[in-house]
């Protein structure tokens, strides 16, 4: 049976193929009394994944290998080299990488899970659930640009109105703090939680 064949979102349909039981573990890791965020729980699912993945490819592991080889493939502080020779070495391993790329889940995927899915639900989003949130939302509008800019510079070019070539469009958005003038991403500036004025 191939993911496409399964009946339920990624996170479902991933897990089946793998052969991994997360939902219960989920539902009570977002609920329970110690909530974690569905970002946490997307890096958790990630993890387990990977985990799986190697046990299938008979690459035993340590403590920490896991957690090691997941920052490896997908910490932005990570070095290319680093993450290229990491990759390398897991496809030699038996590991394809792209597929396991392609399974990871985001933490938006991990709430249509929850909330869909599961129906699991929460009375009040913790703080780290609220920036994930506004991060979605922010992140959607961004998208809505992106796609509706390319959308109508493509229209112009169609119609000879305008004279460029095949585009890319890129929408950076900014926060410039009035009280010390610094500039942040909205990524850099929910990630840091706040001004670094303020801290």
């Amino acid at each position: 049976m191939t993911e496409s064949e399964i009946s339920c979102c990624k996170v479902g349909r991933v897990a089946e193929v793998v052969g991994i039981d997360v939902d219960r573990e989920l539902a009570d890791r977002w609920t329970g009394e110690d909530r974690q965020s569905t970002r946490e729980l997307a890096d958790w699912f990630n993890r387990k994944l990977l985990a799986a993945e190697l046990t299938a490819a008979g690459i035993p592991t340590k403590d920490g290998e896991v957690d090691n080889y997941y920052r490896l493939l997908t910490d932005d502080a990570v070095s290319s080299g680093d993450r290229i020779e990491t990759r390398r070495e897991l496809e030699q391993r038996g590991v394809s990488v792209d597929t396991l790329d392609e399974r990871f889940v985001s933490h938006q995927t991990i709430h249509t899970h929850l909330t869909e899915c599961l129906e699991a639900s929460l009375s009040e989003p913790t703080l780290s659930e609220r920036i994930d949130d506004a991060e979605t939302t922010l992140g959607q509008l961004q998208s809505r640009t992106e796609a509706v800019t390319d959308d109508t510079i493509t229209r112009l070019a169609s119609h000879d109105a305008l004279d460029i070539g095949s585009i890319d469009v890129l929408v950076s958005v900014q926060v410039a703090c009035r009280e010390c003038n610094h500039q942040y991403s909205v990524r850099e500036l929910l990630d840091r939680g706040g001004c670094h004025c303020t801290r």
